[in-house]
């Protein structure tokens, strides 16, 4: 029965980025040329809840659906990791036109292309794995 409730769930998600134009190429390309405000003002609105969502299930010491204790643990702030895994996912973003989460939400909505993008962001994954013991984190 979980599993029913996050493919709704999923679905749901997925068809709102596809209304909501997340998920095109065209608004995708329009934020990286600063030409318009929709989609930073989707991926800060979508900050702004998960700050909101992160601090009530802080102070209501809400517990996950297995009844066990949230482990929200502090994420270690070195600057270059984030400045260089940003500007790699960055470039990667902006040279496919899509972000992990809409790859599905556009193979869904049947541009087979995508799959291209879907294969090169789990091989990147993969190589990833492989090398991230050796990379400075």
């Amino acid at each position: 029965m979980r599993y029913i409730t996050y493919l709704v769930i999923g679905t749901f998600f997925g068809i709102i980025m596809f209304k909501s134009e997340a998920a095109s190429w065209f608004r995708i390309y329009e934020m990286f040329q600063f030409g318009s405000f929709h989609m930073y003002g989707i991926i800060g609105s979508a900050l702004v809840l998960g700050v909101i969502g992160i601090q009530v299930i802080k102070r209501k010491n809400i517990k996950p659906l297995n009844g066990s204790e949230m482990s929200l643990q502090p994420k270690n702030k070195s600057v270059a990791r984030y400045l260089i895994g940003g500007i790699i996912f960055g470039l990667g973003w902006a040279l496919a036109g899509v972000c992990p989460g809409p790859i599905y939400v556009l193979i869904g909505a049947g541009f087979p292309s995508i799959l291209i993008v879907l294969i090169g962001a789990l091989f990147g994954t993969f190589l990833y794995g492989m090398i991230k013991d050796r990379l400075p984190h």
